[in-house]
């Protein structure tokens, strides 16, 4: 495996070359008649179905419904309608519901057919998207590594590895071209964890900022839902144009916009520079090449003129045990919905049956203690802007990593993988993974930009004045599958 750099996307190549042009030049391209929807989207239909046997990116390929809803969008423009994106394809993890199918959420067995679009798939629709499938995640979105009844979701960059999770799907067909942007859910990293893993941005947005509805919240509040692109600004268009609530939505965050914020300067920051591993209970330690990465991305902020510390958040010993009764319980809830629980994991009911005893006191208690944290955490931010910090703390493990393991191996097999991500999802407050460049293997590597509350649009602008540094979304793997 290797990778490739590519300079230019010609808009022509829209509906033949592997590396889409950004999503506002794909929309503009179709609204121009430079192309069609109908092409654009059997393009990106056409690289699924070739991929599936060997990449595994997808759970449902939706082929006659996407063209119909292309060739509506064709019909559309004709007409004089314009929408941000009226005919691009895109892709979303298969968590959230969209009319006409399952929402398996990684889980065998036969799902119903949902009636109705959950609300950021609404609005990705209002947007003017077609939705060309439904992504892979591991069961309930448990693991970092894609895999499950379906086989494993492979990574574009080596076909031995994983693309991380749990959103591994979304990644995956973002990074090989299958489609120019998808959708994933974030509760421990699942969207920052697969994009440093395949050289994409991906962020995870405050909670409440994307709509969880038909969920009031999701898993106790830990899980948002974010997008993941080649590019910054393609990451914040998507991020934009489904960011709104549902009237039901437990957590309702005061609006930001985040594509404006790509051409803006950020001006001189004070980062805090963090290497310290978060509570966990089982042993882990950061691979010399991830470290490198993080020095090399401070290296070159300070070039940019940032100043940059080396300096903790007061994470605390207890911090940890926040995370687990929200986790398990909310697994527990998702168990209730599948069709036949016992066709899951042994490691997914064992999870569940832990949601279970965590279910009630320590649940609340978990709850009533994050405003603590929040205060006791936040106080960095006294003293700092952003925290630039490791996303994980190796490079992608093997696909099959976790295969045919117990459920305490599993989770020293994840922990020491990916230790970093999960206390925002405890607090709430948004992340940036940004491409921090390849490991010796050619493996990507990423590194985070996390902020207080509501700071998506000053990390969208360190994150866009990084890439323009970088270039990172020059870089593509080169094709296997």
């Amino acid at each position: 495996m290797g990778h490739q750099r590519v300079d230019e996307v010609e808009i022509g190549n829209a509906g033949s070359g592997r590396v889409w042009p950004p999503l506002e030049e794909c929309a503009r391209a179709i609204a121009t008649g430079s192309t069609t929807s109908v092409a654009m989207v059997t393009r990106s239909l056409d690289a699924i179905e070739a991929s599936q046997s060997t990449l595994n990116a997808f759970k449902v390929v939706r082929r006659r419904a996407a063209l119909a809803e292309a060739a509506e969008a064709d019909r559309r423009i004709a007409a004089g309608e314009r929408l941000p994106l009226l005919g691009v394809p895109i892709a979303v993890k298969d968590d959230v519901d969209v009319t006409g199918e399952g929402t398996a959420f990684g889980c065998p067995g036969e799902f119903p057919a949902k009636t109705a679009d959950s609300e950021m798939v609404r609005r990705l629709r209002a947007a003017g998207a077609v939705i060309v499938g439904k992504t892979h995640s591991p069961e309930l979105g448990q693991w970092p590594l894609t895999g499950g009844e379906f086989g494993h979701t492979r990574n574009p960059w080596a076909a031995d590895r994983t693309p991380g999770g749990s959103s591994g799907g979304s990644a995956a067909a973002v990074a090989a071209g299958l489609v120019p942007a998808a959708l994933g859910s974030d509760g421990a990293g699942s969207v920052r964890i697969p994009a440093s893993w395949t050289n994409l941005v991906g962020i995870k947005p405050q909670r409440g900022r994307i709509s969880t509805w038909p969920d009031a919240e999701a898993f106790y509040g830990i899980t948002v839902n974010g997008p993941l692109a080649r590019t910054v600004s393609d990451a914040a268009l998507l991020m934009d144009l489904v960011a709104g609530n549902h009237e039901g939505d437990l957590h309702q965050p005061p609006p930001v916009t985040v594509r404006d914020a790509v051409d803006r300067e950020p001006g001189r920051l004070r980062i805090a520079l963090s290497l310290k591993i978060p509570f966990t209970a089982t042993p882990r330690t950061l691979h010399p090449e991830i470290r490198e990465a993080i020095g090399a991305t401070a290296h070159t902020l300070r070039k940019l003129g940032h100043e940059v510390v080396v300096a903790d958040p007061a994470y605390g010993i207890l911090f940890g045990l926040n995370f687990l009764p929200r986790s398990m319980a909310g697994i527990e809830q998702w168990r209730g919905r599948v069709p036949d629980p016992s066709l899951l994991d042994p490691r997914t009911l064992a999870n569940a049956r832990t949601g279970r005893l965590l279910g009630g006191l320590p649940l609340r208690a978990a709850r009533a203690a994050e405003p603590r944290m929040r205060r006791r955490i936040g106080a960095i931010f006294d003293d700092f802007d952003v925290i630039l910090a490791p996303t994980t703390a190796t490079p992608p493990p093997p696909v099959d990593a976790i295969d045919g393991i117990g459920h305490m191996e599993t989770d020293k097999v994840v922990t020491a993988a990916c230790p970093y991500a999960w206390p925002w999802n405890i607090l709430g407050w948004p992340s940036v993974n940004v491409p921090a460049g390849f490991t010796s293997d050619g493996l990507p590597r990423g590194v985070q930009l996390m902020g207080h509350d509501n700071t998506e649009p000053l990390l969208v602008s360190l994150a866009a004045q990084l890439e323009r540094e970088l270039r990172w979304d020059r870089e593509c793997p080169e094709q296997w599958w």
